[in-house]
Formats: C-alpha cells, sequence, structure tokens
C-alpha cells in the first residue's frame, strides 16, 4: 500500500535536471542566483538520509583522530527525520556517539525541565537517550534559571563551546521569520548566548503547538549569530511550501540582519537542504528559463507567460515579439513563430479552464470544458480534512455541484476535536445542564459526566495536559453538528454526511499518529459504497499542522488500491487549495467563478463553523480568519485571469486534476 503519493505531485511538475544538476557546469548555471549553498531533494526523507549521512561521516572521523566531535543540534519537527536516521545508524551500523559532545541551540524559558515543549526534552527523547552519549555530554541552556543568573549562564555556555574547541557542526532550523535557533529579526551578527525576546510572528508559529496562546513561550535563551557563524560547518533545513517564501529571501535575497538566516550567505561552509516543496520559489525551480534553456512544457509556457505579462503589465493578447525578446523568452519565438501564436495558445489554454458547471454540463459539447459532459448526474464525493475545510476551499464550488443535481456526498476525514475551545465545550455543557434541568430531565449518569468533564476543563486541566475522552467527544460533536449546518445551508442531503474519524488524528495532541493501512481501509470503504464519478481532495500541502498531507495521502492510497476497478476507470479526481494557500495559475486546470451573491453563500457557509472563529487554537501565521483567507484568495485568483485579459469575476476557486498511476 503506497502511503505517500502526494509526494509525486510535485516530481510530476518539476523536472528533476531542475533541482539535481547533471554536472558542475550545470549547477554553476541554474544556481546563479543563489547565494548559499543548497541541495534539493524530492522529499524531507531523502534530505534527511542525506544529511545523516554527514553528520556520521564527520562522527567517524573525528573517532579516526581520536577527537571529540563538537555537534550543536536544535530541537523542531525539522530534524526529526535526521535524528531517527542517526538512531537507525547507531542500530544497525554501529555508529557511536562516546566521542560527541552536544550542545543544545535553543530553550524556551522559562519552563520546567519535563515540559513535553522543551527542545531539550525533544533531544531527549528522538536522540540522546536512544543512542551511546554520555548523560554529561550533552549540555542545553536552563529554562528554569533564576532571572538574576540568565546573563552569566550565557556567558558560561559560550565558555563551554570555546573549551570543547568549538563548534564542528551546528544543524539549524529556518523559522518563518528567517530566524535560526531564536535569532530574531533585527539580530547582530556580533550576538553570542542570550536570552531573546520572541516576536509575534515566531510565536504564532508555535500557538500551533499549544492547546492555549496563553501559554505559548514569551522567550528563549539561544545560542548567538556569532557563535554559529564561529562553527566549521553550519547545515540549515526546511521542509514544506509554508517556508518557500522565506528560503527564497534566504538563499537568493541580500543579507539583511532582518532575515537572521541570510547571513550564513557569508559562511565559508554553509548549506541548505530543502525538499522541492520548501525550493518551489528558487529561480531555477519557479523561472528556469532566466539560468537557461528549458523543456518547453505547456504548463511550463503558461507560467512564462503569466510571468511576463506581469513583468511588462500587459494581458496575454496585448504582448509582442519585443517583450519576449527583451526579457528572455525569445527562445518560445524560436519554437513557435511569433508573439502572437504563443499568445493565442495560451489565453486559450487558460480559457478552457474557466467553467461554471464543475461536474459537467449535461447535453453540452465537453472538448474544451475541464469535466465531460456525461454521466449526468454524477455520484461525487468530497474529502473534507477537517470539518470546515470543504466549504473553507471549495465552498462556491460545493454548492454548484448540489444546485446542478449531483448527487454528493461528503466525507469529513478527522473529527477536528482538537481544534475547539475549552470555552466552547464549558459553553456547550453549561447550556446542556439549563436544558436538562428545564425539562426536568435527571439522567444521573449523564449529569455526572458532564460535571466531571466541567470539573476537568474549570480547576484541573493543567498546560499540556490532553483533554478526557468525554471532553474530546464533546468538541467533536461540536465540529460534527457545525458541519451538519454548513452542510444543511448548502441543501446536500443528511445521509450524504460522512465522518470517517481516522485513527491517525485521534491522539487528543497536536502531534498525530502515522497514517495507517486501517485508516486507508475506511475510505475504500466509503469509495466501494459510492462508487463516484467525480472525487475532490484537499491538496493543501501548505497546512502547517500536515493533518491536510496525511488526509491527501489516505484519499490517494486508497484511490490507488481501488484503481483496477471498473467504476474508477470512470472516475476523475480534483484537487482543491485555499485554506493556507492557492494553486498558482500555471497549473490550475478548472477555475470555477463565482458572483458576489454566490460568494457570500461561501461565507455563510463558513461561518456556520462558529467553533473556528476567533477563539480556534490553531489558526496558524495568518491573523484572517477562514472566511476571509477564502475570499482574499479566490478574489486575487479572480483578479489575475482578469490581468490577462480573461473575463472578469467577483472570485474563482481553483483546481488541479490528479492523474491516477495505472
Amino acid at each position: 500500500m503506497k502511503l505517500d503519493l502526494s509526494s509525486k505531485i510535485t516530481l510530476e511538475r518539476i523536472p528533476e535536471r531542475y533541482y539535481r544538476p547533471v554536472d558542475a557546469f550545470e549547477a554553476a548555471r541554474q544556481t546563479r542566483f543563489e547565494k548559499l549553498h543548497t541541495d534539493v531533494f524530492t522529499c524531507e526523507k531523502d534530505g534527511s538520509h542525506a544529511i545523516a549521512q554527514e553528520i556520521a561521516q564527520l562522527i567517524k572521523s573525528k573517532e579516526a583522530k581520536n577527537e571529540i566531535c563538537v555537534l550543536a543540534l536544535s530541537g523542531g519537527s525539522s530534524w526529526l527525520s535526521v535524528y531517527k536516521e542517526l538512531v537507525q545508524m547507531h542500530r544497525n551500523e554501529n555508529l557511536s556517539f562516546a566521542n560527541v559532545l552536544v550542545f543544545n541551540v535553543s530553550e524556551f524559558y522559562p519552563l520546567t525541565d519535563s515540559h513535553i515543549h522543551s527542545n531539550s526534552h525533544l533531544l531527549r527523547e528522538t536522540l540522546l537517550s536512544k543512542v551511546n552519549i554520555a548523560p554529561d555530554a550533552f549540555f542545553t541552556p536552563d529554562h528554569d534559571i533564576a532571572r538574576a543568573d540568565i546573563y552569566d549562564f550565557c556567558r558560561r555556555y559560550e565558555m563551554k563551546i570555546e573549551q570543547a574547541g568549538g563548534l564542528d557542526l551546528a544543524l539549524l532550523s529556518v523559522g518563518q521569520v528567517g530566524n535560526v535557533g531564536y535569532n530574531e529579526p533585527g539580530s547582530q551578527l556580533s550576538s553570542t548566548t542570550r536570552l531573546m525576546l520572541l516576536d509575534d510572528a515566531s510565536r504564532a508559529t508555535l500557538k500551533g503547538f499549544y492547546t492555549s496562546k496563553n501559554d505559548v513561550p514569551l522567550s528563549a535563551i539561544t545560542i548567538g549569530l556569532s557563535t554559529i557563524m564561529s562553527a566549521r560547518r553550519v547545515i540549515l533545513s526546511a521542509w514544506g511550501e509554508h517556508k518557500a517564501s522565506i528560503i527564497k529571501e534566504i538563499v537568493e535575497g541580500k543579507v539583511n540582519d532582518n532575515v537572521p538566516a541570510s547571513f550564513l550567505q557569508t559562511h565559508k561552509n554553509a548549506k541548505m537542504v530543502l525538499d522541492l516543496d520548501a525550493a518551489q520559489l528558487l529561480t531555477r525551480l519557479s523561472h528556469p528559463w532566466l539560468v537557461g534553456p528549458c523543456d518547453w512544457t505547456d504548463k511550463m509556457i503558461r507560467r512564462a507567460i503569466v510571468w511576463l505579462c506581469e513583468k511588462t503589465d500587459k494581458p496575454i493578447l496585448k504582448l509582442t515579439n519585443k517583450d519576449y525578446n527583451q526579457h528572455g523568452l525569445d527562445e518560445l519565438l524560436s519554437l513557435y513563430g511569433s508573439a502572437y501564436d504563443v499568445n493565442i495558445r495560451i489565453f486559450n489554454d487558460l480559457q478552457h479552464t474557466i467553467t461554471g458547471w464543475p461536474g459537467g454540463k449535461p447535453g453540452a459539447d465537453d472538448g474544451n470544458r475541464p469535466e465531460r459532459a456525461h454521466p449526468y448526474p454524477k455520484r461525487v464525493i468530497v474529502f473534507s480534512p477537517h470539518p470546515d475545510d470543504d466549504v473553507i476551499s471549495m465552498g462556491g464550488t460545493f454548492q454548484r455541484v448540489v444546485d446542478q443535481g449531483h448527487d454528493v456526498h461528503v466525507a469529513y476525514q478527522t473529527s477536528g476535536n482538537i481544534a475547539v475551545g475549552d470555552d466552547e465545550v464549558i459553553r456547550y455543557i453549561k447550556l446542556f445542564k439549563n436544558v436538562m434541568d428545564g425539562f426536568s430531565n435527571d439522567d444521573k449518569t449523564l449529569l455526572e459526566k458532564l460535571d466531571r468533564a466541567l470539573n476537568f476543563l474549570l480547576n484541573e486541566k493543567k498546560t499540556g495536559d490532553v483533554d478526557t475522552a468525554d471532553v474530546l467527544y464533546l468538541k467533536g460533536q461540536i465540529r460534527r453538528e457545525e458541519a451538519r449546518a454548513a452542510c444543511r445551508f448548502v441543501g446536500l442531503k443528511p445521509e450524504n454526511v460522512h465522518f470517517l474519524d481516522l485513527p491517525f488524528y485521534e491522539t487528543g495532541k497536536v502531534q498525530k499518529g502515522k497514517l495507517s493501512e486501517a485508516d486507508v481501509r475506511i475510505v475504500m470503504q466509503l469509495l466501494e459504497a459510492v462508487q463516484p464519478h467525480q472525487i475532490f481532495v484537499a491538496g493543501d500541502l501548505a497546512d502547517p499542522h500536515g493533518t491536510h498531507k496525511v488526509c491527501l495521502n489516505a484519499a490517494l492510497a486508497a484511490i490507488d488500491e481501488l484503481k483496477l476497478k471498473l467504476w474508477m476507470k470512470d472516475c476523475r479526481i480534483w484537487m482543491y487549495r485555499g485554506a493556507w494557500a492557492e494553486w498558482e495559475i500555471d497549473h490550475i486546470e478548472m477555475a470555477v467563478p463565482m458572483s458576489p451573491e454566490q460568494l457570500r453563500n461561501k461565507r455563510n457557509s463558513i461561518l456556520k463553523h462558529q467553533s473556528q472563529m476567533e477563539s480556534a487554537p490553531f489558526m496558524g501565521n495568518d491573523e484572517r480568519l477562514f472566511w476571509q483567507r477564502a475570499e482574499d484568495r479566490n478574489q486575487a485568483t479572480a483578479e489575475l485571469y482578469n490581468m490577462l485579459g480573461l473575463a472578469s469575476y467577483e472570485a474563482i476557486e481553483a483546481f488541479v486534476e490528479y492523474k491516477i498511476e495505472v
């Protein structure tokens, strides 16, 4: 069973030679905009393996010389797969850590030593406790030191690094604002180990790992930029497209203290290791025609023309031969003859993506439409990772396929229970108890359960505590009823609303379990019961918490298992986005326009999810509410189509077709 098919979505879009140059000459040509050596891998697993191999080689070379290997290691999720690889090397290849000293790059302050979110806890749990490193060979910032002693402690921490001979290798994660360790924007190159107050952006990133924003640390003790720059080798890593924008600034931008990681451009022996998603905005991947000859696929041509329109501030049909020549796209003129020939091809290509009939228009000529006309009506399944992603990301299209007479089902893949704030549950419990009292209901068992849940939330629950089973159940039911309310608003039949509650999600914690065959079997069961002609899945890989990606993998694995079924041969799969990002226009294959009234209806369906408004625990870095994000992105897509000289709409939802590998 293939449980990571989502990684191939990127591979299909970017030819390998753009991110794995065949020789030194190609590498020099393709990376000429990059000021920091950067290695790009197809996925996090491959990148992590390469990093682990380099670390292992360093440890062995130091051991052969009877020398100590001094490492600065970071906490955070970016390095978990690297540490897993090192543990496997220790167990399977006898990699010894007996000659290793480890310095923790940063630690939140203040925290208790047992705090589950501390970096020292993470390092011990994922690496140090599983290898043969001496207990006294691990040094970490003291996260419960008295305030009056912080300055002296930081000075002594620097001295320990110097006494160890300096850092042989520093492993650093790249933060959303370009921070390394917790050297926040504005940090000076001369800075050493010190206490840093975390800025709002860093705290917003951390908020996703805490049940309440009040629990997010205010500060951290971190080694400084001077200490990092003194390391003999530095490796930075980043995974996922939510890091793509800041990676471009770090690798291709100017050295800037507002992006502290950019200082590593001046390090003699530093490199960045990325997966394709994090690297996608680097010039060699996003605009490869600027670094050399291209493989001119239809999508690459579309991307280049859209870029040219933005550069020249012209719609497609007004581009001239001169525009192409002045901006390095003369290769297209030699291939297609003239600007007009390229322009009309791309204009028609984009025009044919637009449809008001996302389920296909019955009786119409579908030669130039993204969806086929028949069969009609279609059986449709909309897979929604959380109980609101359907309306947030494709609420207008959802409404269209229902209104146009298709047999539409929606499948909520997870309960979304941890994304309900405690105050919401308290409010509902009190309402429930008052209603029971008003109706003279004396169900003692139920009242006892409600009282226990209320007491837990009001009096017993501490930071980091997992909710009780009853509280999680109540939170799940709140999300279910909100989803049902939204479906009623759309006009969906109650029996077509499915709650899958995939097991990987049901940990009660922010950290989820791994996708397993048990999850996939649940999805397969629904698919076989409905036998759809059309499937919508969330392709929103920018989700900072990863649930969307896991849910996508669950759906794609189920589809892959069933792909030889007769009914699957007449099924198309469409991927939507919208909660965290939108499809780039060069990849859009179906664009569903919305009028102002339809956009307002979409907003109203999103607003049915009241628990996910201002009080939702996991809003990410974006301060806008979900309905605001959705409208802004949908309107931006419509504006881009308008700028290119196509029809002017209020908003557009975009989709990319997923091709099943047979």
